[in-house]
């Protein structure tokens, strides 16, 4: 007898594997009704890029989380241009692109593989190491404080509370009061690297973004903050899990594996190992919306004020749009993914993600033959809609 379908994304069950819980949502209940948190999911790949195209209505004005405590009319303090929509997103974004350039993420590559490199053969000389804590876990953190001019000295801490920011204890269904505080201590020191930034220019993004100037509108000191917020939650946390999903995935299936450490052109099959991951275990599994129209989907209404998830993780895997979607196949097409949104709100970060990705698994591939994961030491990280390990126990079989 099959069990009612529930689902709820601070449940631990749905962090070991939410895949099952999509496809019945896709397949009995694709716009589906939580009454207890009070949201609508939108599972199937057609409704979600729909919503993400339709931003008048499917509203960013509350933000993209389903945590009280960091959604609503206040959520643009920590989400900066996520929780706006035009004209507010559209000043914003500019704003930010003034500072956050292509060129300037195209000239980090050389420090991206350096770092990669400094860490990766650190790990490696160990033999057996936790691929999350002294590999995947630094190197993003590394990049975005290099980018925003954060010391050494302060990263560790930093990563810390980006942690403690996304961290969901079982049964707890907001923002605990360690990711307050993390959140407060966060705030408290970009205010205080924007102030000496202030005081004296350097060459990170930080400043740019303080120079960053349209027609004389100049972006704000908490406005500034917000991004930069927003960087060292989005841009750590999403990309540490992007590189372990991807170690993982590739062990958990062979012929992948084979592909990813195998003999063809490198570069090619790296870029297949980077997109097909962001297809089948997307780091963020899913957004919220404020739906401000009453609409009709699949037979059900939603009303203005409604929260609407668009669950990312699940229109990824969506056998409408991609065939044997469970199969994790270095050799497909992904160029229908929604791992990281579509429309106006598609995110800024995600050619710096892919960069990332794509040196961090090419130096990887040029040193390792083969590996195991101890799996009975793994341990995943629990979010209500970032998925990955916060421990990945490895053994490695160096070139």
């Amino acid at each position: 007898m099959t069990s009612p379908l529930r689902y709820n994304p601070y449940d631990y069950e749905i962090h070991e594997d939410p895949y099952p819980t999509y496809r019945r949502l896709r397949a009995e209940a694709p716009v589906y009704r939580n009454d207890e948190l009070g949201f609508w999911a939108l599972s199937r790949h057609a409704d979600v890029t729909a919503a993400f195209r339709d931003s008048s209505r499917f509203s960013n004005a509350h933000g993209v989380s389903l945590d009280p405590a960091a959604s609503g009319p206040h959520a643009h303090r920590t989400m900066s241009f996520l929780a706006m929509d035009p004209p507010r997103h559209t000043r914003m974004r500019a704003l930010v692109s003034r500072g956050f350039t292509p060129r300037r993420v195209v000239e980090l590559e050389d420090r991206i593989r350096e770092l990669t490199v400094a860490h990766l053969d650190d790990a490696i000389e160990q033999g057996t190491f936790d691929f999350v804590g002294d590999f995947a876990g630094l190197l993003p953190m590394d990049v975005i404080s290099e980018l925003m001019g954060v010391p050494v000295a302060d990263r560790a801490e930093l990563r810390r509370l980006a942690d403690l920011l996304v961290h969901r204890e079982e049964g707890v269904q907001d923002v605990p009061p360690a990711g307050v505080e993390a959140a407060l201590t966060l705030a408290g020191y970009y205010a205080d690297m924007i102030a000496q930034r202030r005081r004296q220019r350097t060459d990170d993004l930080t400043s740019a973004l303080i120079d960053a100037e349209i027609d004389g509108d100049r972006l704000s000191d908490d406005e500034i903050t917000a991004f930069l917020f927003l960087m060292v939650v989005a841009g750590n946390e999403t990309t540490t899990k992007l590189l372990a999903n991807a170690w993982y995935w590739a062990w958990r299936f062979p012929d992948a594996r084979e592909v990813a450490l195998g003999a063809t052109p490198a570069d090619e099959t790296v870029e297949t190992w980077v997109e097909e991951t962001l297809r089948y275990d997307a780091s963020t599994q899913m957004l919220t919306r404020l739906v401000t129209e009453r609409t009709e989907l699949h037979g059900q209404v939603l009303e203005p004020g409604d929260t609407a998830l668009l669950l990312v993780g699940s229109a990824n895997r969506d056998e409408r749009v991609f065939d044997d979607p469970d199969r994790y196949d270095l050799g497909r097409d992904t160029g229908a993914l929604v791992s990281f949104g579509v429309g106006r709100h598609f995110c800024l970060g995600a050619s710096l993600a892919r960069l990332e990705a794509r040196i961090c698994l090419g130096e990887v591939r040029r040193r390792i033959t083969d590996y195991e994961i101890h799996t009975a030491d793994a341990v995943r990280f629990h979010s209500i809609n970032v998925r990955g390990f916060a421990h990945l126990p490895t053994t490695v079989e160096a070139r």
